[in-house]
């Protein structure tokens, strides 16, 4: 039987827990609501003054960029070069001065036309004899004395912007230079970030913007172009997020702050879309903190109170059971990761097989794809000497023998390059001239230069570009870049190689083809990838010329052409003047 204090004091732990679980609900709902509000406002005004700091940059170098260029017409109009070109007429070395120009100030393209608008010189080779008498650009630029800069909508709906100056010697006026600015890069670098940027001219029309739908839109109708979220959408989304902070405006349906700057250029202006993801996320996760403390409090206030209202051999059996089924469960545990541990023996012995497999096979397609190329050219080579002998020439069928001998000899360097290859050794350099490096290996692929009709342009410089290196190596990297150009031209009506060697800081061969480009340029370096048909190729060319570059201490790098076509660039460290090459020797 109960005894009557017994009770009462039943009843008073009873009143006291329920005291003590509203007061800490009430103080757990009093203190997410101030730490949300306090929180949300310190969060929005460091993500506003961020995105404020961003589009201030955005800005400077979008103004910085059009400073930039606008200045080149104005020095490429007095280019001595230029107007004697303009005033001969012979334009041979114009388009070649262009392209030295258009790197180092980085323009989309630089195009010069004649006093009647025909494009006489232009970066991209393409754009030549096109006449552009009634454009705007070209139209104004012959008017003024000033540079014109040209907002051009181009029928894909993106915009094409151009700076343009009158050339002129003694009043007479000779032509128009014209530079065309890449601001598409911009719209590159911000497809990376989660914020939405759009520019816009003095009319309000988009000219940039992160989505290129939005192009030639009002701010107005690019936001219309998704329907916002209703009245009740919006109250749910508020309630639900535990803010209720005013949106500068709504894209595509979500809340974002809206922040708008001036660029000091004909009007222009920059608009930034930036959400409050960041905000809630960084909130929410402080609020689940508080939550989580006041659910372990609630959970040991309830704990500490059952405790003592349970009897101890209750709670000594319930203990017992959990630590019995812990006990078992880490046996199985125990026995699994045994288990694990066994199979990860296995497979560790069975990758470590494939790796050597793997290798093996590496070596062997890589020699079967360097010994090709010598193998078809001795057969050629063969089937020449033996019609040579037939028709009672032997003196010409010796000079075939001398040039297999050649390749017979080059076919062991090859093996002997593959050896120090895989044993990653240093050989022995000596001064090598690119010219000559080059004249043997297109005497190399003079056998398939035969089989086909291509059209190969050689732009090389009058005194010798001489490098430290292997001779043999480097004959074998511009024998691969050859005859991947020949392969990608395969398809085309009119196939071209573009062959130039240059001498800066750098010793540089550039090989350019007009096939159909390079479709993944990340994996284009990677052992057995190719796009060549079965039979053709294995895919280590480039990977194999791209390790001897680097052994060499330079770089093989591959773009695709503005014109089209696919561009490969060998750069070796010069060596110097003829003095320090006879001091080397």
């Amino acid at each position: 039987m109960v005894e009557p204090s017994d009770k009462r004091r039943t009843l008073t732990v009873s009143w006291r827990v329920r005291l003590a679980t509203g007061a800490l609900m009430l103080l757990a709902i009093v203190t997410i609501s101030v730490t949300n509000s306090l929180l949300t406002d310190r969060f929005t005004e460091s993500t506003r003054s961020r995105a404020e700091l961003r589009i201030a940059l955005y800005s400077g170098n979008l103004l910085a960029e059009l400073r930039q260029n606008a200045i080149v017409p104005q020095l490429l109009a007095r280019d001595p070069t230029l107007i004697t070109a303009l005033q001969t007429a012979d334009y041979s070395l114009s388009t070649q001065r262009l392209i030295s120009f258009v790197e180092e100030i980085g323009a989309a393209s630089l195009m010069l036309y004649d006093v009647d608008g025909r494009t006489v010189a232009a970066t991209d080779r393409n754009r030549l004899g096109a006449n552009h008498r009634s454009d705007a650009y070209f139209v104004d630029a012959i008017r003024s004395n000033a540079t014109i800069f040209s907002t051009i909508k181009m029928e894909g709906g993106g915009y094409k912007f151009m700076y343009s100056r009158r050339i002129q010697d003694g009043g007479a006026t000779l032509g128009v230079i014209a530079v065309e600015v890449d601001l598409q890069k911009f719209e590159r670098a911000w497809a990376g970030i989660s914020d939405a940027v759009i520019v816009m001219d003095s009319s309000g029309e988009i000219i940039l913007a992160t989505e290129p739908r939005w192009r030639g839109l009002t701010e107005p109708e690019a936001l219309s172009t998704q329907p916002a979220r209703t009245a009740i959408e919006r109250a749910i989304k508020v309630t639900a997020d535990w803010t209720a902070l005013p949106p500068d405006a709504y894209l595509q349906g979500e809340a974002v702050m809206r922040l708008e700057n001036k660029i000091p250029f004909r009007g222009w202006r920059m608009t930034s879309y930036t959400t409050y993801a960041s905000v809630r996320e960084k909130v929410n996760g402080v609020l689940a903190l508080e939550v989580m403390g006041f659910a372990i409090l609630l959970a040991l206030t309830f704990y500490f109170l059952s405790r003592r209202t349970a009897g101890r051999l209750a709670i000594f059996q319930r203990e017992s059971a959990k630590l019995r089924a812990l006990n078992a469960a880490l046996q199985r545990e125990i026995a699994e990761r045994k288990r694990v541990q066994e199979t990860l023996a296995v497979a560790e012995q069975t990758l470590e097989q494939s790796s050597k497999l793997a290798a093996l096979g590496e070596m062997s397609a890589a020699v079967s794809h360097e010994l090709n190329q010598p193998l078809a050219a001795m057969k050629t080579y063969l089937a020449g000497a033996r019609l040579l002998l037939r028709r009672n020439r032997p003196e010409e069928a010796l000079s075939s023998f001398g040039r297999i001998d050649d390749l017979i000899e080059r076919m062991g360097a090859i093996t002997r390059q593959l050896k120090s290859y895989a044993r990653k050794g240093q050989e022995a350099f000596s001064p090598v001239d690119m010219g000559a490096a080059l004249a043997s290996s297109l005497s190399m692929m003079e056998p398939q230069l035969r089989q086909r009709q291509v059209q190969i342009s050689r732009i090389l410089p009058d005194a010798p570009v001489m490098v430290m290196g292997d001779r043999m190596r480097i004959e074998q990297v511009m024998v691969n870049l050859l005859r991947n150009a020949l392969d990608a031209t395969k398809s085309e009506r009119n196939p071209q190689v573009e062959i130039m060697l240059s001498a800066g800081e750098t010793a540089t061969l550039t090989v350019r083809d007009n096939g159909p480009g390079i479709e993944d340029l990340d994996a284009l370096f990677e052992p057995f990838y190719t796009t060549k048909q079965p039979g053709d190729g294995v895919g280590l060319g480039l990977a194999i010329s791209s390790g001897i570059v680097s052994d060499l201490g330079g770089r093989l790098t591959a773009r695709n052409g503005q014109g089209g076509g696919a561009v490969f660039e060998m750069q070796l460290p010069i060596l110097g003047d003829t003095t320090n090459v006879e001091a080397a020797e």
